[in-house]
């Protein structure tokens, strides 16, 4: 049986350097994250890979799974535990026959027939959103709010993670809306302390269900 994590922090606000996305991983790891993700930029598929194997490093220490995005390949060649795919990736059903059935498949949605689809495809979760306004992709289809939540929780039975402006202060709304989870990127990645950060995002999770 697959679990997924409440905790997704994403590495990649902007392109950094292989080291940055390792400590940013570290630090988001120890401040309590239980999934990381990798959002490949626009550079070569082989450095791509080395970021990925870097960060399937840092997580099998403390034996989380890190997530790629969109790119299936990457994942594969560097043995992550999953990917988390968009509306213009590669098919769902395709990306689990190359993947087998063990590895994680998130899938976005921005809406309750959205969601349907996609668990029906075959995702093990949801990444719901935007939920609120953000900065982090600039292609971003404008926020839905925290209402729809609700909506795609009652239609599917796989796990949704809120993401789109996710702040410590607004998940007691998102997971009061049913979500399972939250996945952020500027909220640790932008921090001061990206670990203190992490940990205060934890901590809010653990109290709001």
């Amino acid at each position: 049986m697959i679990t997924i994590g409440r905790l997704h922090v994403l590495t990649d606000p902007d392109p950094l350097a292989a080291e940055e996305h390792r400590d940013l991983a570290r630090r988001a790891i120890a401040g309590g994250a239980d999934v990381i993700q990798y959002r490949p930029r626009e550079t070569s598929t082989r450095r791509m890979i080395s970021i990925a194997r870097m960060l399937v490093d840092v997580c099998r220490r403390r034996q989380i799974p890190l997530i790629v995005n969109d790119r299936v390949d990457v994942a594969l060649a560097a043995d992550a535990q999953g990917v988390r795919l968009g509306r213009e990736d590669l098919p769902i059903s395709w990306a689990r026959r190359l993947l087998g059935p063990d590895r994680i498949i998130g899938a976005s949605a921005a809406h309750r027939d959205d969601a349907i689809k996609v668990a029906n495809e075959g995702a093990d979760y949801i990444g719901l959103g935007p939920i609120y306004a953000t900065r982090s992709k600039p292609d971003a289809r404008p926020a839905i709010g925290a209402g729809p939540i609700g909506e795609v929780v009652r239609a599917v039975e796989i796990p949704v993670i809120a993401i789109g402006g996710i702040t410590a202060d607004r998940v007691p709304e998102v997971l009061g809306a049913g979500a399972h989870g939250v996945a952020v990127i500027e909220a640790v990645t932008r921090a001061t302390d990206p670990q203190a950060a992490a940990a205060v995002l934890a901590r809010a999770i653990e109290g709001g269900g």
